[in-house]
């Protein structure tokens, strides 16, 4: 016998969230983090790098190389979109850095996409239904999975891990995206079978082909587990036990391919790295879990108990087990892997599906207490971003004036009205929301986490308007390059010594510079090399052939330098 459902929902609190504000809030999300910045260091530096070597024919399309150096993460398509957009981007940098993040934007908005239509599916499965009233009244199964959808977007968008890492031209944020399309289409096999095995066919194809074919074949092998073990499949429209099967053959298949693939180019890439019996290992993975996916896994952990009834049962809950499937996969990989925060990204869509189905269940006290938290959080947040930025501008206050002098020697900040303007226009938008979220409104499932979103979707505008100078100068190499390049006064070629990938694509990129491989035979008149110790020439240089002629700095991490030799 099935478990009782914990979801009590009412008609009533299944209205819909405006489309027009949540497209704008996505949109706004997206542009404000793509639009307006330099490369930031290193791997989103470096990623431009790949794919300008690309784009110039400097390396082979099946092997990406910088400097004759092959990439790491096993990725081919992230840089041969970024090299096709480059490719056609009109004569000059500025438009090639606009036009190479365009497809880095489109897989960030296909990640919402993703996780949105996923969610949905998943709560017009007949387990996820709310409760049947005995009068009548219950909510819609169309409007329900509307408003749990509508959750899920929003909490996704609310994750402060996004932030940053899905604004980048890296691997991670193609792996995202397609991770989020094959959600989806897992999700929706059920009551969109043609769409969701087409979703499922490009999102496993995506994954191997960005960097991440192992994930690929666990989302994809596990996801088709859990399809053949669910026996109700649709509240609606059930699929018929041959095309269950027909599909889950499919996926199968595509996954061989997937394997194929990666090994005939040469994309797998292990990196298995057990975890140590540590305090102090244990203790950064569990402070990065917990900021990264806040405030998702909370809601998370109340929708694994309220409806425990349902994941003990017998009986397959389509819409808690996928969900935990793709979690659980991410999260060991994020012990395993050396990039944790990068793989920690893909779990973001379905830890937001999970925390979508804890509105249901949530009581009164625990939505005020999400609300009061983050209204003081975000609130207190998007103050100090204003006060600082009021500081650079007029040295008022003068403590954050001068902490910026001190973390940013030689910053001039500059003024720009239309950058003002949507800073004001973001700001008056949020305190015209907490007072709508302050005001009594009929109830509705998505209320407890508009606030969470909206409050970080407003700070990232902020930091992307007010303060994207500031961050420019200290997070991108620009200065760097600038200052190399008042140095170097000689024509020729210039070799380079162990510099980062970063920095090479920041000197190729920005710089337009010359670079040739120190294990090239070349005899370049100058010579980049990284310093050792305290800031030493390595002992590798002879100084019968070099001369040192000045060492840059990077004005925003003292770690970040290079010495300059010229031939002698």
């Amino acid at each position: 016998m099935n478990q009782p459902t914990p979801a009590i929902v009412a008609q009533s609190a299944v209205r819909r969230l405006p489309r027009t504000a949540l497209l704008l809030l996505c949109v706004a999300y997206v542009i404000f983090g793509f639009v307006g910045r330099d490369g930031w260091k290193s791997a989103d530096m470096a990623s431009v790098g790949f794919m300008a070597s690309l784009a110039q024919g400097g390396s082979d399309w099946l092997q990406p190389t910088l400097l004759g150096i092959p990439s790491n993460d096993g990725a081919l398509l992230p840089y041969w979109l970024g090299a096709w957009a480059i490719a056609i981007a009109p004569a000059g940098t500025v438009w090639a850095d606009i036009m190479l993040r365009i497809p880095f934007g489109v897989l960030l908005g296909l990640s919402m996409a993703g996780t949105w239509y996923g969610t949905y599916s998943l709560a017009r499965s007949s387990r996820a239904q709310p409760v049947v009233f005995a009068f009548g009244g219950q909510a819609n199964p169309a409007d329900y999975g509307r408003a749990v959808a509508d959750g899920a977007l929003l909490a996704f968008i609310a994750c402060l891990g996004l932030a940053q890492l899905a604004h980048e031209s890296t691997p991670a944020v193609a792996q995202l995206g397609f991770a989020a399309l094959l959600f989806f289409g897992l999700s929706a096999l059920p009551i969109r079978r043609k769409a969701g095995l087409w979703a499922c066919i490009l999102g496993l194809m995506g994954l191997g082909l960005s960097g991440a074919p192992t994930l690929a074949l666990l989302f994809g092998l596990g996801g088709v587990v859990i399809h053949v073990l669910d026996k109700h499949q649709s509240a609606t429209q059930a699929t018929a036990k041959q095309s269950q099967w027909v599909d889950s053959g499919w996926i199968v298949l595509v996954c061989a391919a997937v394997a194929l693939i990666a090994s005939a180019l040469q994309l797998w890439r292990w990196k298995i790295e057990l975890p140590h019996a540590l305090w102090f290992n244990w203790n950064g993975y569990a402070q990065l879990l917990v900021w990264f996916t806040w405030p998702a896994w909370p809601l998370v952990m109340w929708t694994v108990w309220s409806w425990r009834r349902q994941l003990l049962s017998r009986y397959i809950s389509r819409h808690l087990v996928l969900p935990l499937w793709f979690m659980v996969v991410t999260l060991v990989a994020t012990l395993t892997t050396g990039s944790s925060d990068r793989t920690l990204l893909l779990a973001l869509p379905a830890m937001a599906a999970l925390a979508a189905f804890a509105l249901p269940t949530l009581k009164r006290p625990v939505a005020s207490l999400i609300d009061w938290f983050t209204l003081l959080f975000f609130s207190g947040c998007g103050l100090i971003i204003w006060v600082v930025w009021i500081a650079m501008q007029t040295g008022v206050p003068s403590q954050p004036a001068a902490n910026v002098a001190r973390q940013a020697p030689g910053f001039v900040p500059g003024f720009s009205f239309v950058v003002l303007a949507f800073a004001i226009a973001a700001t008056v938008a949020w305190a015209g929301l907490v007072q709508w979220r302050a005001g009594r409104h009929q109830p509705a499932l998505w209320k407890s986490l508009v606030l969470p979103a909206s409050g970080a979707a407003w700070c990232w505008l902020l930091l992307m308007t007010l303060w994207m100078p500031l961050l420019n100068y200290t997070q991108s190499y620009q200065t760097l390059v600038e200052r190399a390049q008042q140095e170097i006064n000689l024509p020729g070629c210039i070799q380079t010594q162990g510099l980062n990938q970063g920095i090479n694509a920041a000197l190729l990129w920005y710089g337009n510079l010359p670079l040739a491989p120190a294990s090239a035979f070349s005899q370049c008149p100058w010579l980049l090399v990284e310093p050792i110790g305290n800031r030493e020439i390595p002992a590798t240089v002879d100084p019968n052939i070099w001369t040192a002629k000045a060492l840059v700095r990077h004005p925003g991490d003292a770690n970040e330098a290079f010495w300059i030799l010229q031939r002698r």
